[in-house]
C-alpha cells in the first residue's frame, strides 16, 4: 500500500503560508519568465471569485479586487518542500519526493488499522504549517496520487463523488477505517470501481490522444479501460499502452527514495525586509513548525538553536541559545527566541534569516530516590531570561566560590536543572570564635601613639584600642593589574568591651565584623 501527500497549487500556497493571514485572502500566483504575466494557480477564494488560470493581472483585478498578486518564491518552496517531506516521513521510513507538492510514501508495514490515522496526522501537520494538503491510499502509488488530486479537484470532477462514496462503503464492508471521517483522505479499497467515472484528462494523455478518444466519444477511464488493450496497443503504440496502463491505475513500483533530513536549517532572503517584530515572529514560528516536524520524523530533540539575522547594512545578529533540556516542543522553542527578540533593537532592517536546531537524542533519565530537580527547566530558564534582559545577564545565577583566597569572592553560574543529594556535612575542628562580617566593613579612622593605633572611630562602634594582635597580610592575582588585590587584617580589643577585626586595604581602614 502507498500513501500519497498532495498540494494542490503548490507553488501559491509555499508563498502565502510565509505571510501572515494571507491565506485567508484571494490570492494569485504570477508567472514572471513571459512577456505576458498572466495566472498560473489561484486559491479557492480567488477562484470563487471568478478569477481563473491564464487572465492578466488587469483581468484579475477586475474580477477580484481584494486579490493578492504573488510571483514564484524558490526559497519558499523549498522550505514548503522541506515540510513535506517531513510530513511523509512521519507516515513511513520510505519516502519519494515525486513532484512539487507531490510526496509518495510506502506503508505497506504500517498496519492496516492505523494508516489512515496516521495520514490524517500528516494532513493536520501541514494545515498547521499552513498548507492545504489531501492524500490518498491505494495499492500503487499513481492510484494513490489519483485519489489525493481528486480530493483537492473534486469541484472539477463531480462524477467522482459518488465513486467517492462507493468506495467508502465497500471500505465499510471490509471493515478497513470505517470510522474514518476526514474530508482530505481517500482510501481506495476498490481501483476498478474508483477509476470509472474519473475524466480521461486525469490520467494525463498528449493533446493527440485526447482528441482522438474524444472523437470516440470517450469521456472517462471506466470508458477507456473497458475497451481491449490489445486494440489500444496496436493502433497506438507504445504511447498508448502507457497510457492504458496510467488510466488503470499503474503498477506497484520501487520508490526513489530519500533519507531523512540531517541538518535542521531553516534560512530564507526575504523580498521585503522586514522592520518590526510580529513579521519575524510569525516567519520563525513557520521555521519551527517545519523543523520539530523533522525533528520529530528522525527521531531527535534540539539541543541549541542559532539566530542569524542578516542587516541591510551588511552586518549581522547572531545569537546561540544553549537549551536547558533538549525538547522538540515548538512553543518551548519559540518562546525562548520571543524573550531574547522582546529587547532586541538593530541598526537596520533584516534583509535575511538562518535559524539553525542543533539535534540530539532524547534524554532519558532516571533520577535517584533523593534526588531533586526542576519542575519546568524551560519555564525556569525563560524567566531567567526575562530577569537577564532587565537586570542584565551578569547579575542573575547560582552564587559559587572560585578558585582563589580573596576574601568575598563569588561568582554566578546557570543554575543546574537537576540537583543532586547533598552530601553530609564536613567536620572540622574549632577554630575559634566565629565572626559576625559587616556587609560592607565600615569605614574607620584611627588615632596612632607612638605608631601604634590607640582609638578607633566608627559611625556606631568607637573607643580606646586596649589589645591589637599581630598583622595577617594576603594578597592575589597581582598578575593581572585590574583584578590585583592586597589586604591587612588585625584583630583588636576595645576598653569598652567587644573583640573587633581591623582591615587595611585601598590605603584605608575598615573595621571588618565583630567575633561572637
Amino acid at each position: 500500500m502507498f500513501a500519497v501527500l498532495h498540494i494542490a497549487d503548490f507553488p501559491l500556497h509555499a508563498v502565502l503560508r510565509l505571510e501572515p493571514d494571507a491565506a485567508s485572502k484571494p490570492a494569485a500566483l504570477f508567472a514572471t519568465s513571459s512577456k505576458k504575466s498572466v495566472v498560473l494557480s489561484l486559491n479557492t477564494l480567488a477562484r470563487a471569485a471568478g478569477v481563473e488560470p491564464g487572465m492578466t493581472a488587469p483581468q484579475a483585478i477586475a474580477r477580484c479586487p481584494a486579490l493578492i498578486i504573488r510571483t514564484p518564491h524558490p526559497p519558499a518552496e523549498a522550505d514548503a518542500r522541506a515540510a513535506l517531506l517531513a510530513a511523509g516521513f512521519s507516515l513511513s521510513p520510505t519516502v519519494e519526493d515525486t513532484a512539487p507538492g507531490i510526496c509518495t510514501a510506502d506503508v505497506s508495514a504500517l498496519p492496516s488499522d492505523q494508516r489512515e490515522s496516521a495520514a490524517s496526522r500528516a494532513i493536520a501537520e501541514l494545515t498547521h504549517l499552513g498548507l492545504p494538503a489531501t492524500a490518498g491510499i491505494a495499492p500503487t502509488p499513481l492510484l494513490a496520487l489519483y485519489a489525493a488530486r481528486h480530493l483537492s479537484l473534486s469541484s472539477f470532477f463531480p462524477a467522482v463523488s459518488d465513486a467517492r462514496a462507493h468506495d467508502r462503503n465497500r471500505a465499510r464492508d471490509r471493515s478497513l477505517s470505517s470510522s474514518n471521517t476526514t474530508p482530505n483522505l481517500l482510501l481506495v479499497t476498490d481501483p476498478a470501481s474508483f477509476l470509472a467515472p474519473l475524466p480521461l484528462s486525469a490520467a494525463d494523455p498528449s493533446p493527440e490522444l485526447a482528441d482522438v478518444f474524444n472523437s470516440w466519444g470517450l469521456r472517462t477511464l471506466g470508458d477507456l479501460t473497458a475497451l481491449p488493450r490489445d486494440e489500444i496497443v496496436r493502433r497506438f503504440g507504445a504511447e498508448g499502452l502507457a497510457f492504458y496502463q496510467r488510466a488503470s491505475g499503474g503498477s506497484p513500483r520501487p520508490l526513489h527514495t530519500l533519507a531523512p533530513a540531517q541538518t535542521f536549517v531553516a534560512a530564507m532572503e526575504l523580498e521585503h525586509e522586514i522592520e518590526t517584530l510580529d513579521p519575524l515572529l510569525f516567519l520563525l514560528r513557520r521555521f519551527l513548525d517545519r523543523l520539530t516536524l523533522e525533528l520529530r520524523a528522525s527521531q531527535h530533540v534540539a539541543a541549541e538553536i542559532h539566530l542569524t539575522l542578516r542587516l541591510e547594512d551588511e552586518t549581522q545578529h547572531t545569537r546561540g541559545f544553549r537549551l536547558p533540556e533538549p525538547t522538540a516542543d515548538v512553543d518551548i522553542l519559540f518562546r525562548t527566541l520571543h524573550t531574547h527578540l522582546e529587547s532586541l533593537h538593530t541598526d537596520a532592517s533584516i534583509c535575511a534569516v538562518e535559524l539553525r536546531l542543533t539535534p540530539a537524542r532524547p534524554l532519558v533519565r532516571q533520577q535517584g530516590l533523593f534526588d531533586t530537580g526542576l519542575r519546568d527547566p524551560h519555564g525556569f530558564a525563560e524567566t531567567l531570561a526575562r530577569v537577564s534582559a532587565l537586570v542584565g545577564a551578569d547579575r542573575i545565577g547560582t552564587p559559587r566560590l572560585p578558585d582563589t583566597h580573596r576574601p568575598d569572592s563569588a561568582q554566578l553560574v546557570p543554575p543546574r536543572p537537576v540537583i543532586p543529594p547533598a552530601a553530609d556535612p564536613p567536620i572540622h575542628p574549632p577554630f575559634g570564635l566565629p565572626l559576625r562580617r559587616f556587609r560592607p566593613p565600615r569605614p574607620a579612622r584611627l588615632e596612632f601613639t607612638d605608631g601604634r593605633p590607640s582609638y578607633l572611630w566608627t559611625e556606631y562602634i568607637s573607643g580606646e584600642i586596649s589589645f591589637r594582635g599581630p598583622a595577617f597580610p594576603s594578597s592575589g592575582e597581582w598578575w593581572q593589574r585590574d583584578r590585583a588585590w592586597s589586604r591587612t587584617e588585625w584583630d583588636i580589643a576595645l576598653s569598652t568591651g567587644g573583640l573587633f577585626r581591623l582591615l587595611h586595604t585601598n590605603n584605608a581602614y575598615f573595621l571588618e565584623g565583630e567575633y561572637d
